[in-house]
């Protein structure tokens, strides 16, 4: 605020509105809207808000208009002596004065403030700032061995990915071993099986079951004069002994019959 406006603020430190219509102004020449003088002033003894004055005088506090009429401009130093005019312009232009000083005063400390806020977020910023700067380089550092990490993943990963392969052709070349071993005793066994189901037969001198052939027939050989001389047996495959053979009571007796001539 300077001399030329015509304005002036509340000095309640929480308000510092620009005053219009009425005001109340103190003798330590401070100046409240209407709304804080009311309030403040209201109470008994009254104390200034600003400088916390005493203002127990009948004219310490005197509630004013700030734009007059043209008639009260007429008659308020009306008849009153040119030093008196001029004491009281004088002190009037000291109240504005004051209003002006204090509000420097408020604005370099206002300004004063603000730098060592900036100040200390400046360090703040600075602090921060290199604090990120090391959490920064650790992250690189963190990235870089974590990438060699991940190489040597990636390293491990195809070895194992070729010996998967190289396992899998095995178990495929094995599987085709097994599959053809596998056909093979099924043929084997079905042979097996057929040959287990054609019909047996038993050798009276071994014991021993013998599998018939079902495709010859018993042969009766000439051995003698009528029915005793006549030989019976079954030839079988591959020079096999004779399944059964009859003989005669002479035979039986150890002595065999031969044919005269």
């Amino acid at each position: 605020m300077s001399l030329c406006d015509d304005t002036l603020l509340c000095n309640f430190p929480k308000c510092r509105a620009k005053l219009s219509g009425f005001a109340w102004v103190t003798a330590c020449s401070h100046v409240f809207c209407d709304q804080h003088g009311s309030g403040e002033f209201s109470r008994s003894p009254a104390i200034c808000p600003a400088c916390s004055s005493a203002l127990s005088g009948k004219l310490d506090i005197v509630r004013t208009e700030l734009s007059p009429s043209e008639e009260y401009k007429a008659m308020v130093l009306a008849g009153l002596r040119p030093d008196v005019v001029l004491d009281i312009s004088a002190r009037a232009l000291a109240f504005w004065s004051y209003q002006v000083y204090q509000e420097h005063m408020y604005q370099e400390y206002s300004l004063s403030r603000a730098e060592v806020q900036l100040k200390q977020m400046e360090k703040v910023l600075t602090q921060q700032n290199q604090s990120r700067e090391l959490e920064l380089t650790g992250m690189r550092g963190e990235i870089a061995s974590l990438k060699k990490v991940m190489e040597e993943y990636k390293r491990k990963y195809s070895e194992m990915s070729e010996r998967l392969m190289e396992r899998n052709r095995q178990y495929q070349k094995l599987q085709g071993l097994y599959d053809s071993l596998r056909l093979r005793n099924m043929v084997v066994g079905v042979g097996e099986r057929d040959s287990l189901l054609q019909p047996e037969h038993l050798d009276f001198n071994t014991g021993v079951a013998r599998h018939a052939t079902p495709q010859r027939s018993p042969q009766f050989l000439p051995g003698g004069h009528g029915e005793e001389g006549r030989l019976f047996y079954c030839p079988e495959a591959d020079g096999a002994k004779t399944f059964f053979q009859f003989s005669s009571p002479a035979r039986e007796r150890g002595r065999p019959f031969m044919k005269k001539h």
